[in-house]
Order: structure tokens, then C-alpha cells, then sequence
């Protein structure tokens, strides 16, 4: 099949959408992180908070699709570049859920693991700034 001849697929927004049965939790635990109230919220069934590029969702799965949505995280990370990534890990640290290892130093900076209380797993990163040799 030739793509090239479909309609163009024409995206508005980017979601990151996670399940959470103690939805609550989860949105308190975002709403302290980002330091920011969600901009949609229905209690007990959904929030959203709107990051730069992308929107993060939060939603209570209904009674007759929990099965579907139970489970721990698996290979899905939210990953999250920061500017300040000491400051990220105070931040974590202050909300009650600090960073269980150590900064891992790569090529490409630094970062960090961390897991929301739903344990999803949340990549901090910061960029390195290149050296004068690159």
C-alpha cells in the first residue's frame, strides 16, 4: 500500500495518558512536581496538565475496564528535561517520592529515575553543555 495516496494525518496534540486507580494521589503528586493545577480536572475521573509540547493525562480507569489497565509500569517512561536537575530531585524529594538511585552520567548529560505514586516511571534529564571541542 502506498501511504503517499491517503489523506494526511493531520495530529493536534500529543497526550501522555496514564491509568491510575489511586487517581487522587496521582494527581496531587503531579500538581506538587510541576508546581502547577491541572487544566482540566473532574475528580475521581480525569486531569490533564499541559506541559511545553505535550500534555500529560490522568484518568480513573471505569469498573468494567480496570482489568485491562492493572499492572505496574513497564517499559513506557514519562522523560522530562530540566534545566536544573539538583532542583528537580529536591523538588521529588519535597513531595514525598525521592529519586530510589543514583544520577547517571551519559554522553548526552544527566539523569535521574524517579516513580510517581502509581509507580510509573519518570526519566529527569538534564542536558550537558557541549565543550568548546564540539
Amino acid at each position: 500500500m502506498d501511504f503517499r495516496d491517503e489523506g494526511k494525518l493531520n495530529i493536534q496534540t500529543a497526550f501522555i495518558t496514564l491509568a491510575a486507580e489511586n487517581l487522587s494521589e496521582v494527581v496531587a503528586f503531579y500538581q506538587a512536581f510541576f508546581q502547577q493545577a491541572p487544566t482540566s480536572h473532574r475528580p475521581n475521573r480525569y486531569a490533564e496538565f499541559s506541559l511545553p509540547g505535550c500534555k500529560l493525562a490522568l484518568f480513573q480507569p471505569s469498573s468494567n475496564h480496570r482489568a485491562e489497565f492493572a499492572g505496574g509500569a513497564a517499559s513506557m517512561s514519562i522523560c522530562l528535561e530540566v534545566d536544573d536537575l539538583a532542583g528537580a530531585i529536591a523538588t521529588l524529594t519535597n513531595v514525598g517520592y525521592p529519586p530510589p538511585g543514583e544520577i547517571i552520567h551519559a554522553s548526552h548529560g544527566q539523569e535521574i529515575y524517579a516513580y510517581d505514586p502509581a509507580g510509573n516511571r519518570l526519566i529527569l534529564h538534564q542536558t550537558s553543555a557541549p565543550s568548546p571541542s564540539d
